[in-house]
């Protein structure tokens, strides 16, 4: 926040900040920071999806009125983001996801990261639309069995530390979708 109090004109670029925000519960501004950052990285479905969280969370904030503010699909060629914007966006599946995940094992460290990458986001999926036991499930899949030293493997690793350390479970909204 300090940062972006400092030199106001660089807040666009500080997606790592939305994703912070989204974990100390400041949904409105998550969706605030999301926002920003989409007009200069209108191609990442990590914008969308951290978005799409956010936005679940905030006051009066549904699946269904995440999804029609989620932005287009806008051509980010990393595997598996087309299929996790499509799980989404509502058109996809987590069979979807898995595939495009699997398809190509010809690298093990390039697969393992596309393992890690499906099932974080997998597990953020199903956390948002209230199904808790398969986010936890997912979330121990990306952030051990498939455990990467990336940004988003050590989100993935944290997320898995701060679910599983919490006495009751994060708080859900009634968001009825799958």
């Amino acid at each position: 926040d300090r940062v972006v109090d400092l030199v106001p004109q660089r807040a666009p670029h500080h997606w790592q900040r939305g994703i912070a925000l989204y974990y100390a519960g400041r949904y409105q501004d998550g969706v605030a920071q999301f926002e920003s950052h989409q007009t200069v990285n209108g191609t990442d479905v990590e914008n969308a999806v951290w978005h799409f969280i956010c936005a679940v969370r905030t006051k009066n904030g549904s699946v269904q009125k995440a999804r029609e503010k989620m932005y287009p699909f806008a051509g980010d060629r990393r595997v598996p983001l087309r299929e996790v914007h499509d799980l989404f966006k509502g058109t996809g599946s987590e069979q979807k996801v898995l595939a495009a995940a699997n398809e190509d094992k010809s690298d093990k460290l390039r697969h393992r990261n596309h393992l890690c990458y499906a099932h974080l986001y997998l597990g953020l999926y199903y956390e948002a639309v209230g199904k808790d036991e398969k986010a936890r499930r997912h979330m121990r899949m990306a952030a051990v069995d498939y455990k990467m030293d990336h940004y988003m493997g050590r989100v993935a690793q944290i997320h898995h530390s701060l679910r599983s350390t919490q006495k009751k479970d994060v708080p859900q909204k009634n968001t009825a979708a799958d």
